[in-house]
């Protein structure tokens, strides 16, 4: 029972970060997708819809595909926030680092739609970019 109340979870988790980066469920979409990105073995929509359906969880090295391509971190990808956040990287450490400013911007993208975040992200992709650009070299 537990291992399909794990499955399950995965797929809601894979769900949200697919509809998060503006990416359609379906499951012939996501193992094209995914077979673009992936040098091993293709999946087939099978596989994907297995995923989706929370009847499979995919192999570490395909897991972290997904998550590479979604944007999203493996380990909260696979097991939820609450455990990846239990771990602190060295990023997640700089954030104690932000001013209050900054700190009350994070929070408030926190509480943003999926499909905001996204967008907010692009946003700043761009703007780094363009920021690069201007730089000497």
């Amino acid at each position: 029972m537990a291992a399909t109340s794990e499955t399950e979870a995965f797929a809601q988790r894979l769900k949200q970060a697919l509809e998060g980066s503006g990416v359609r469920v379906s499951p012939t979409l996501v193992a094209n997708e995914f077979n673009l990105r992936y040098w091993g073995r293709s999946i087939t929509p099978h596989t994907a819809r297995n995923w989706l359906l929370g009847k499979a969880i995919p192999t570490q090295d395909k897991l972290r595909v997904l998550a590479d391509w979604l944007q999203v971190s493996p380990d909260a990808l696979r097991f939820g926030s609450s455990s990846a956040n239990a771990r602190t990287s060295d990023s997640d450490a700089s954030l104690g680092a932000l001013d209050m400013a900054d700190r009350e911007m994070m929070k408030r993208y926190l509480a943003l739609t999926l499909v905001d975040r996204k967008t907010v992200r692009e946003v700043v992709t761009a703007l780094s970019i363009a920021a690069n650009a201007k730089r000497p070299t």
